[in-house]
């Protein structure tokens, strides 16, 4: 399959820089320094033309900013992003806004997403006007056109987000991303904040989308159910970095992991019954002050000497297989 976005060592830092009072003690000697977040620490991945693949982790470890630099909301702080084989910093600012308008992002909440005084006709008409990819005078039927393909009436066009379902205002923002004619969709836990049957609808909308346009996904969620259900490769993260990456038959069916391995035993199903469900021992460290070494072992059971010291890399244990973990060496 052809590769159509690579992430070569992206990482994402926020910083906060001490305020005025701050830096007045420090003269007379505290020790104030700035806050670092290390929200995403050398991530590599890759994806192909088509494909579908899931990331999950826990909240907090960097999945959905990983996910806005990805759909270029955010600067990396570190790293380069590749799409079909051209660096996007390399690129000139006209092709550099053509570029990002291949790649959209549906998000988490469909409310605050959409703006409230907006009508659904200027919130998804607007963009490809802008880009030239429409006339104004093309816009109704375009946008009815658009309209139809999520699974909504035209008439809908005419009305303002607060009279709409959050399924119905979860497919409007599927179709304002589709409107400037994506290669590419970044979905932000874009099932989550809908009901169990909704969500239903709108996984198999997905699905239905892929086929018809040929869309590749990056789809972010906390839910393996959701994502088993959707993604043909399932990225783990965990504060930050990658630890597993594999398919989703082969993950599911043999996690290498620790971090993964205790993932998958939470997970309910119906032919475990009468199964004792144990949490991850401790708390996800804070991304001010990561570990050294492996972020995961002080979770770890399988924790040694080299992972307190040693940040392990993400290695190929199988083809198309990868996994951060000192144990598949040992």
């Amino acid at each position: 399959m052809k590769e159509i976005l690579r992430l070569k060592d992206i990482s994402k830092r926020f910083a906060k820089k001490i305020d005025v009072a701050a830096k007045f003690l420090n003269f007379f000697g505290a020790n104030f320094d700035n806050q670092v977040v290390h929200a995403v620490d050398g991530v590599n991945l890759n994806f192909d033309q088509g494909q579908v693949v899931g990331l999950i982790g826990e909240s907090g470890c960097g999945k959905s900013t990983l996910g806005r630099v990805v759909a270029g909301i955010s600067e990396p702080s570190e790293g380069e992003i590749f799409y079909r084989g051209k660096e996007v910093k390399e690129l000139i600012a006209e092709n550099r806004q053509r570029q990002n308008a291949k790649i959209q992002m549906v998000f988490q909440d469909p409310m605050s997403s959409l703006n409230p005084r907006k009508r659904v006709m200027d919130t998804i008409g607007e963009a490809p006007v802008y880009h030239g990819q429409i006339s104004k005078k093309d816009r109704q039927d375009y946008v009815e056109t658009l309209l139809n393909q999520v699974g909504l009436d035209k008439e809908y066009a005419k009305r303002l987000p607060h009279q709409f379902s959050g399924g119905q205002r979860q497919r409007i923002g599927i179709a304002r991303a589709l409107a400037v004619r994506p290669e590419f969709l970044v979905c932000d836990e874009a099932v989550a904040a809908l009901d169990v049957s909704i969500q239903a609808q709108i996984l198999n909308l997905f699905m239905d989308l892929r086929e018809k346009l040929d869309l590749t996904y990056l789809f972010i969620s906390h839910d393996l159910g959701v994502v088993h259900h959707i993604a043909d490769k399932i990225v783990i993260m965990y504060l930050g970095r990658v630890v597993e990456s594999a398919s989703k038959e082969e993950l599911f069916s043999r996690p290498n992991h620790p971090y993964t391995d205790a993932l998958l035993k939470d997970v309910p199903r119906i032919d475990r019954r009468n199964q004792k469900y144990f949490p991850i021992k401790g708390e996800l460290p804070s991304p001010l002050d990561p570990p050294n070494g492996c972020h995961f072992h002080p979770r770890c059971p399988h924790a040694k000497s080299r992972c307190r010291i040693e940040a392990p890399s993400l290695k190929e244990i199988a083809p198309g297989r990868l996994s951060a973990c000192h144990l598949n060496e040992d």
